[in-house]
């Protein structure tokens, strides 16, 4: 609501501005954690799958880097259900190729369909096209 006063009139003008379109925010969920830290990583798949669902977000993409490539070649059940749907809906970005080299987990991320790229240059693509950065 905007409201201007002319005090030399001595009346005031009110004006009210309705919003039809609300301005929608692009995130990325960077997920690092590992299979320490199973739950952080669960709960952001999760997270990411309804949020894509209920269209919170103008856009949604995710980012895996570090003990999360590995892990993410373990799980099973719901979670590896909501990871393959998030998959699908093309949401998952990529998974950083050198950790993944490292880690010795190339081939089994790259059977789940998962791009192997630099995750700098992939977070540095997000930052500077206005994501926010959500990390788990």
């Amino acid at each position: 609501m905007e409201r201007f006063f002319d005090y030399r009139k001595y009346y005031v003008i009110i004006h009210i501005v309705e919003l039809n379109e609300v301005a929608m925010t692009r995130v990325l969920f960077l997920i690092m954690s590992g299979e320490e830290s199973a739950a952080k990583v669960n709960g952001g798949i999760t997270m990411a799958l309804r949020s894509l669902e209920a269209k919170r977000y103008e856009d949604l993409k995710i980012l895996l880097f570090g003990p999360s490539e590995s892990y993410i070649t373990k799980i099973s059940g719901e979670v590896l259900e909501n990871f393959k749907k998030l998959i699908s809906l093309g949401a998952v970005d990529s998974a950083c190729v050198y950790m993944a080299e490292k880690s010795n987990v190339e081939s089994k991320i790259s059977e789940l369909g998962i791009n192997l790229l630099p995750a700098g240059e992939r977070l540095a693509y997000f930052i500077n096209n206005g994501y926010e950065v959500i990390t788990f």
